[in-house]
């Protein structure tokens, strides 16, 4: 079979974009070496654009993607009992604050919540929802941070030197289940250190379920996670001088049972040859790029994991099919 070879595209986007390529720069760095790996890789975090973030909540409203919606039931139904775990005047730290949905009914609920720190690799989504917020909440003060919070966090001065307030990091959505267990632990071990003893976490934890549950959630009939899992390719070509052919690699994600994990993958479908700035990598027929993990725990086997990074559970809540758990931890 011959190999394609999207040379002509490549050097055609090079004349175009030259002047706004830099190679010292931390997605092109992440990218060369993902796909430098004897398995290929892209990290997940890339997924989320402009785009990305759009057609993620698209996916979020898909009949078969259940995470956002039982998450956002389960969390109306148990706000009361939430707001009197975390108390008042509480500083609310959220990892992954998006479009700011789920945040919107926990500081409704809450009693006085004196400061409110949303963190997301997104500035354009940051800005959005953070203005939405500052009109519907004005007594609350309000601290963007543009970070990957997969990385160590640092908080707004303001926060740090109020040492008295009680904060509580909110992590809704199940993004936990991205790491594998020993890059939960690290997470886990880094979110820690914003916690003084007695500082809390609230999390979203996919559970374990009926594998054909979740084979529908990561392949909607629609094909929106495919275009999700596709974007990433897009991205590429447009910010580092890629030439991916997205028609030539498809969406592939099933469960693993042996690791407890959903995998997502692109899949070439030919032997080609693509090119990002500088960087040729040859793909064979049939071969994959790994994009995504998605971790399934046991509501037990989650606060094992957590207790290991010295949080302890003092709740945890599961809708009614067993599908999603919300739990809280305290720093020990």
């Amino acid at each position: 079979m011959n190999v394609i070879d999207n040379s002509s595209l490549a050097k055609s986007y090079e004349i175009k974009n030259a002047s706004l390529f830099d190679f010292d720069n931390e997605f092109y760095r992440d990218v060369v070496r993902g796909l430098s790996q004897p398995v290929k890789q892209l990290p997940c975090k890339y997924f989320y654009d402009e785009r990305g973030s759009i057609l993620f909540t698209e996916i979020c409203n898909t009949d078969e993607y259940y995470i956002t919606r039982t998450e956002l039931a389960l969390l109306d139904n148990i706000l009361p009992e939430v707001a009197q775990a975390i108390g008042g005047n509480a500083t609310i730290i959220e990892y992954g604050s998006g479009e700011g949905r789920k945040i919107r009914d926990l500081l409704a609920a809450l009693h006085t919540p004196k400061a409110y720190v949303p963190i997301d690799i997104s500035r354009e989504i940051l800005l959005k929802s953070t203005g939405e917020l500052k009109r519907r909440f004005p007594r609350i003060n309000i601290y963007p941070v543009v970070a990957d919070y997969s990385e160590d966090i640092h908080l707004p001065p303001q926060i740090l030197r109020d040492l008295n307030n009680r904060r509580v990091v909110f992590f809704p959505g199940s993004t936990i289940s991205n790491f594998t267990p020993t890059e939960a632990q690290s997470f886990l071990n880094r979110l820690k250190k914003l916690l003084q003893p007695r500082d809390g976490l609230l999390i979203g934890v996919d559970l374990l379920k009926s594998p054909d549950i979740l084979h529908r959630a990561y392949n909607d009939k629609k094909g929106v996670t495919a275009e999700f899992n596709l974007n990433i390719l897009r991205r590429i070509n447009d910010e580092l001088r890629g030439d991916f052919d997205p028609g030539l690699f498809e969406h592939y994600a099933y469960f693993n049972p042996v690791q407890s994990r959903v995998e997502m993958h692109l899949v070439s479908l030919a032997d080609q040859q693509v090119h990002i700035g500088d960087q040729s990598f040859h793909f064979r027929q049939g071969e994959t790029i790994h994009t995504e993990n998605s971790y399934k725990y046991s509501v037990d086997g989650f606060s094992q994991l957590a207790q290991t990074c010295g949080l302890q559970q003092e709740n945890a809540w599961v809708d009614a099919r067993n599908l999603f758990s919300i739990q809280y931890f305290t720093r020990r």
